[in-house]
């Protein structure tokens, strides 16, 4: 499966932990979106086979339950007893079973191997032995003549911990070679990096347990409601649990997680160390360290004090473009609690100053004794779901197995003698930003891309596309063929995906899952681990050398082999077994030999596995932006998540029900930037960076501040185009992103970039939507990709529920030609006798209405569009159009009367919408339900909205409160 920021092929599992009440004994709903006899049993599907496993999405862990037939996903729900989620899954977790459908897979789903031999040919289906005899050729040959270093893999936090050690193992013990990187360098790196300096491992030393015990909880760059939603409903069961809770939130946008908090600190991108270290100065100066723990457990506390000194509370404020008093406040809340504990993601990681920003982080809870005790500690959210498990086994190419350093001798030959090898190396290799810079140079030759979408994931798309069609062999392992990496693919390997891997996963809190297979590997992709192994044995033979070091026949025998590389280390796992794993359930390392279980929380005897056993401060000083904005790029660009997709969506994207809350691509600006510029929600807007552009409708959001601009993080040419530069197309968000990396984690700025917005002057627009057949829809979405390319901005989507849909949405400078019309409008069966038209050929505009059953069809609009909004209705709400006579061709915006649009989906779970939200609002009782707590219930009562996954709980709260605060202001 693809789950890519990236595209992913892995299945994920079971996860536990201890101590927290069930969503029963809380009184919260638990959701499980199928009927259940009076066994708990899904009804109708007593017999069907059920496997325990685990969300494949971010680093949470949720525990799902699978349904199949023996061929494929019937269903899937939370599992009730899986400690991570208790039974609760998010939009995305829910709908798993939705993107597991064959009618959807058999259009995506890469089932055999492909191979070219000229890079101007297409590929052809080709066998196994074919394909990797000719890969093993090719390595043998390019390593004899250039060298181990002339190869490259580009790898996955989505892939099982057993196909990460083996393609770790070919790389550094074979090859021997360190260009091994990860999709991981983007997500978590500075994270490691920021754990490695300050407390001596890459290893997160709270729980998620630790959120029941909080006094303070300080959430930094992470809009957690939407990134890891399971998460922050276990932040509202705490908060209901104890009313002292108190929650502080730093983020340059007002997300729906910093509107639930008690405190936000709307900082300014990239200030995040002036906070941490002005909080620091305030804790300093009030007396609010921990003067004896500073002395018995850490060092280097001296330097750090004196360059706080200078992050007074005017200078940090000032800087950080918040009050005073806000700041002041957060250090206090911090210092004085009993326990505090943070949790952060990608806004502190994506940074060229990310390494420091976790460490500052660290530092001021080193400082104040906020570690190594109940609800207390610095706590990384994980990104990916198994980016942990990359990490453990070495994965990355300044690693190797078992958190052991690279640079020393003992450690690399302790690795050698485990692997049978004479050496591995010592220099670190190319991380992934500087690796796509060597294959454009020419440097590495062959590039081995598996379970991961640079095109899509990685900055500067214009690098990386220049390094795709440089490269002399592309091998692209993949799930999915519908990704835009597979495009510049010379070999193309299918893999096994979510719901048909088996092994190991560890998650945000180091507990490592074991789950077997739901369905068998269909057609001819093969397990990561099969298709890496059978590879080896060619080369190793092509190579002259023997015995094999890959003697693997199971996944078991390779996490053996891994668990032994971990004796002794911080992440001793000696103690596990997959009998363990399986009888017991999920275990958090360390779990040495002898132990009964691992740990919940580390440090808590204020030792650390340094060289001294005492934890380190780093000195942290600030550093702007890699990129300041400037008269020519004024606008501060940030990316992020939305709530109901997931990294590049590969799998998300497959369901059409997933793109009601946010329909199509957009920049979010603040509403007076957009007035000064005679900007109007939904026009198209020129995005340019230093680096590339994109054109994308505009959007006011009430959560951006002046100067600011936000981007979903999701949208690659997949989805979003146009002819770009000179015809080359353009790339969605990431041609606009900057490769600066941060020179300790080598991870690259994702999260910032200057940019200018200039309003688009294209007068045509184009416009086709339609149902389309389920075993046809995701075939035309990747069909149509092409044709955004003939105009100056296209974009591509998904719609519907029940039934699905496409919608295809392109502008340019001049009407498109009546050829180039009609042949898109035949994708969507648009043609022949049946269909309603009007022309009118001088102005380029239309309207060709296909009617099936007295139901629109299908709808075409070119040159004037306005009828877009209440013809789509019309045609989602399947409302028969027989009276509608002439106004369905009419060139009029107006809607037919008596119509009612039902707006923006807020609950998907129960196909809840703003408008529905809004009437059952204006309806309330305000006398016996005032206070927004009793209009919740209400709403919720009524609507069901917010009652299942709960992902769209912020959003209800914040329309509840609106209302109030309206009524309110009207009497």
């Amino acid at each position: 499966m693809n789950f890519t920021d990236s595209s992913a092929n892995s299945g994920i599992s079971l996860d536990e932990e201890e101590g927290n009440a069930s969503p029963q004994q809380s009184g919260l709903p638990c959701p499980d979106p199928l009927p259940q006899d009076e066994n708990g049993r899904a009804d109708g599907v007593q017999a069907k086979p059920e496997t325990r496993s685990t969300c494949c999405y971010c680093g949470v862990g949720c525990g799902v339950i699978i349904q199949t037939d023996g061929e494929k996903v019937v269903g899937v729900r939370g599992d009730p007893d899986h400690p991570a989620n208790f039974g609760r899954l998010c939009t995305k977790g829910s709908t798993l079973h939705l993107s597991a459908r064959p009618a959807l897979q058999q259009q995506v789903r890469a089932l055999f191997p492909e191979m070219r031999t000229t890079r101007e040919g297409l590929r052809e289906r080709r066998t196994w032995d074919e394909t990797q005899d000719f890969i093993a050729r090719k390595f043998a040959d390019t390593i004899r003549l250039h060298g181990p270093d002339s190869i490259g893999f580009y790898i996955s936090g989505q892939l099982l911990t057993e196909d990460y050690y083996v393609f770790n193992k070919l790389a550094k013990g074979l090859i021997g070679t360190n260009n091994v990187d990860t999709n991981s360098r983007l997500c978590m790196s500075s994270a490691v990096a920021g754990y490695k300096q300050t407390l001596g491992a890459d290893a997160p030393p709270a729980c998620y347990e630790d959120i029941d015990h909080a006094q303070v909880i300080f959430i930094a760059g992470s809009n957690t409601a939407y990134a890891h939603p399971i998460i922050y409903r276990r932040i509202e069961d705490a908060r209901r649990k104890n009313r002292g809770l108190k929650i502080i939130v730093a983020d340059p946008r007002r997300t729906d997680t910093a509107r639930e908090a008690d405190l936000f600190l709307p900082i300014l991108p990239g200030t995040d160390v002036a906070l941490f270290n002005g909080m620091l100065h305030i804790c300093l100066w009030e007396d609010l360290v921990d003067t004896a723990y500073i002395a018995a457990h850490t060092e280097g506390f001296t330097e750090l004090k004196r360059t706080v000194r200078d992050y007074t509370p005017k200078f940090v404020a000032e800087t950080c473009g918040i009050n005073e008093e806000d700041l002041i406040k957060a250090a206090r809340w911090f210092g004085e609690s009993k326990a505090s504990l943070s949790l952060y993601c990608q806004g502190l990681n994506q940074s060229s100053s990310g390494t420091a920003k976790n460490a500052a982080l660290i530092n001021l809870h080193l400082a104040t004794h906020q570690i190594g005790k109940p609800g207390a500690g610095p706590f990384s959210l994980t990104g990916q779901p198994n980016a942990m498990g990359g990490r453990e086994v070495g994965g990355m190419a300044n690693l190797i197995s078992a958190h052991r350093d690279m640079g020393n001798p003992d450690h690399r030959a302790e690795i050698a003698r485990l692997w049978s090898v004479d050496d591995v190396p010592s220099r670190p290799g190319k991380t992934a930003v500087e690796m796509f810079e060597a294959v454009r140079a020419g440097e590495i030759k062959v590039l081995w891309i598996a379970c991961t979408n640079p095109a899509q994931s990685l900055p500067d798309q214009k690098l990386v596309r220049e390094a795709l069609k440089n490269a002399e062999l592309v091998i692209v392992q993949e799930a999915y063929k519908t990704t835009a990496t597979v495009d510049y693919a010379d070999v193309l390997l299918p893999a096994t995906t979510w719901s048909e891997k088996e092994g190991t996963v560890t998650n945000s809190e180091r507990r490592i899952t074991r789950f077997k297979a739901a369905l068998p590997k269909p057609a001819e992709a093969l397990h990561d681990w099969e298709i890496v192994t059978g590879f080896a044995h060619r080369l190793e033979r092509l190579m002259g050398k023997t015995p094999t070091i890959f003697p693997y026949t199971t996944s078991e025998e390779i996490w053996n082999e891994h668990r032994e590389s971990t004796r002794g280390r911080d992440l001793d796992i000696t103690g596990l077994s997959f009998r363990i794993l399986e009888e017991q359930g999920p275990q958090q390392w360390p779990f040495p030999e002898g132990a009964v279980s691992g740990k919940k929380r580390l440090y808590e005897d204020g030792i650390f596995p340094t060289a001294s056993g005492r934890a380190r401060f780093v000195n942290t000083v600030y550093k702007p932006v890699a990129e300041p904005v400037d008269a020519r790029f004024p606008f501060k660009m940030t990316t992020g998540r939305q709530r109901d997709q997931w990294h590049g969506m590969s799998r998300t994207g497959t369901v059409a029900q997933l793109f009601a809350h946010a329909s199509e691509p957009a920049i979010v600006m603040f509403q007076a930037d957009m007035d000064r510029r005679l900007i109007n929600d939904g026009d198209l807007v020129h995005v340019t960076s230093r680096r590339g552009s994109q054109i994308l409708p505009a959007m006011a959001g009430d959560d951006m501040r002046g100067g600011q601009a936000f981007i979903g993080m999701h949208w690659g040419e997949e989805y979003v185009s146009g002819r770009g530069h000179e015809g080359e197309g353009s790339y969605g968000v990431n041609a606009l992103t900057s490769p600066a990396l941060d020179p300790s984690s080598k991870q690259p700025e994702l999260k910032h970039a200057a940019v200018k917005i200039l309003k688009a002057e294209l007068p045509w627009r184009f416009l086709v939507f339609g149902w389309i057949d389920e075993t046809q829809v995701l075939a035309l979405q990747s069909a149509l990709r092409p044709y955004m390319r003939r105009f100056a901005y296209g974009s591509c989507t998904l719609f519907g529920r029940e039934k699905v849909g496409v919608l295809f949405r392109a502008a340019d400078d001049y009407p498109a030609a009546p050829e180039l019309v009609k042949e898109i409008e035949g994708r969507f069966n648009i043609q022949g006798e049946g269909v309603l038209r009007y022309d009118d050929t001088k102005r380029g505009t239309s309207r060709h209405v296909m009617v099936h059953a007295g139901k629109l069809a299908a709808v075409s609009l070119a040159g004037d569009i306005s009828a877009e909004h209440w013809l789509k209705e019309y045609l989602e709400g399947q409302q028969p159009v027989a009276a509608l006579g002439r106004l369905l061709l009419m060139p009029s915006a107006k809607a037919p009367q008596g119509f009612r649009a039902r707006g923006r989906i807020v609950c998907n779970c129960f196909n809840v919408a703003e408008s529905e939200i809004s009437q059952v609002l204006a309806a309330q009782d305000l006398i016996n339900h005032g206070t927004p707590e009793a209009l919740m219930l209400s709403l919720q009562d009524k609507l069901k909205c917010g009652t299942n996954c709960g992902s769209c709980v912020p959003e209800l709260k914040k329309m509840v409160l609106i209302h109030a605060g309206s009524v309110k202001a009207a009497a």
